[in-house]
C-alpha cells in the first residue's frame, strides 16, 4: 500500500498541480481495446482501464494509449510513465 501511495504522489507532483481534465469514456475504450489487442487479457485490461481513469489526466492518457500502440515514449515522460505503471499495477493487485 505504501508503494501505491508513493507512486500516486509522484504522479500528482509530476503532472502538476493545475486541474487537468479527466480522461474521456472514449479514451477508456481506446485504452481497453489496445490493451486487449496487446495482451488478450480482458480481466487485466478492464482493471487497468479503470485504474487509468483515476490515475491520469486526459493529456497523459493520450501518451499512454500512443505508447501501448507502439509509439516511442518521449523521454520527458519516463518518470511519470513509470510511476503510472507502478500505480496501475498495484491498483490491479499485482506486484505486491
Amino acid at each position: 500500500m505504501k508503494i501505491i501511495l508513493t507512486a500516486l504522489a509522484a504522479l500528482a507532483i509530476m503532472m502538476g498541480t493545475a486541474q487537468a481534465a479527466d480522461p474521456t469514456a472514449e479514451q477508456k475504450d481506446a485504452f481497453y481495446k489496445q490493451c486487449v489487442k496487446n495482451s488478450q487479457n480482458t480481466t487485466l485490461c478492464k482493471c487497468k482501464a479503470d485504474a487509468a481513469m483515476k490515475l491520469v489526466d486526459q493529456d497523459f492518457m493520450k501518451v499512454i494509449i500512443a505508447s501501448m500502440g507502439g509509439k516511442s515514449l518521449d523521454p520527458k515522460y519516463d518518470d511519470t510513465y513509470t510511476a503510472y505503471i507502478v500505480a496501475s499495477t498495484e491498483a490491479c493487485g499485482m506486484g505486491m
